[in-house]
């Protein structure tokens, strides 16, 4: 549990240094002002750079999805705008335009109700972005390691007191940020989603071509996915709907 625990600080701690890169603000900025200036592609391709150089960040996809949008790309606006979801899930201007795209698709796909404490626990542990998670966790860490040191080499007995108690109180935090994040992490690990991507797909019973046909969704929509097998995906919509296509159909999330 420490192992893992070291890990996701770890991995938390990354986000803030992935700006390390010279090139990543002059290119955020370069992919800014194209897509000001209506040069949609231009700005994709100036986006897309910063991502094959290591950066990741919910307001680059959430750009990309913008300019995906502009240019009536409806899946890679999905695709991007959910990407940015997954970084930043309580962003209600990623939300919000998350639901406009979906509105532009074919299929609209009525959501099963979630039980209200799934909805709940979510609803915790989606309450602020990895980001924010990373930066509190180490302000709180930094603090409580301070007034450790302050417990330690305080004459008086009240100050020591009053900054052992904060500091355990400080690691405490630290620790409920990171369980947050651990948890953000371990759900998108096994919620895998993907975007349709092909016009029309027929979603199959079995991953073979001469399997009977079920149904048949379009691109733009997003499925759960459940299984593998060889080329074919098994994939769940959230109305409950399952079925085979071909991997090749979609693009992960």
């Amino acid at each position: 549990m420490l192992k893992r625990s070291l890990y996701i600080f770890i991995w938390l701690v990354l986000p803030i240094c992935s700006f390390g890169n010279d090139n990543a603000p002059q290119l955020f900025e370069k992919g800014n002002a194209l897509y000001a200036k209506g040069q949609y592609k231009e700005a994709l391709n100036t986006y897309q750079e910063l991502l094959n150089g290591g950066y990741q960040s919910s307001t680059v996809y959430y750009n990309m999805g913008n300019a995906s949008y502009k240019l009536d790309d409806i899946p890679s606006a999905i695709l991007y705008f959910e990407k940015a979801h997954k970084l930043a899930p309580n962003d209600e201007d990623i939300n919000f335009n998350i639901r406009l795209a979906n509105s532009k698709t074919t299929d609209k796909v009525d959501e099963i109700p979630e039980f209200f404490l799934t909805r709940w626990w979510k609803s915790f542990i989606f309450s602020s972005s990895l980001n924010t998670l990373s930066i509190l966790s180490i302000v709180f860490f930094l603090a409580a390691s301070g007034l450790l040191i302050l417990y330690f080499f305080a004459g008086a007995f009240s100050i020591k007191k009053y900054s052992f108690y904060a500091a355990i109180i400080g690691f405490f935090f630290g620790l409920i940020l990171i369980f947050m994040a651990g948890r953000q992490v371990s759900y998108f690990d096994s919620h895998k989603q993907a975007i349709v991507f092909t016009n029309s797909v027929t979603v199959k019973s079995g991953p073979v071509d001469k399997s009977s046909s079920l149904f048949v969704i379009h691109d733009g929509t997003k499925v759960n996915v459940e299984d593998y097998n060889n080329d074919w995906i098994k994939i769940k919509l959230i109305n409950g709907n399952e079925g085979w296509i071909k991997a090749s159909d979609v693009r992960g999330i």
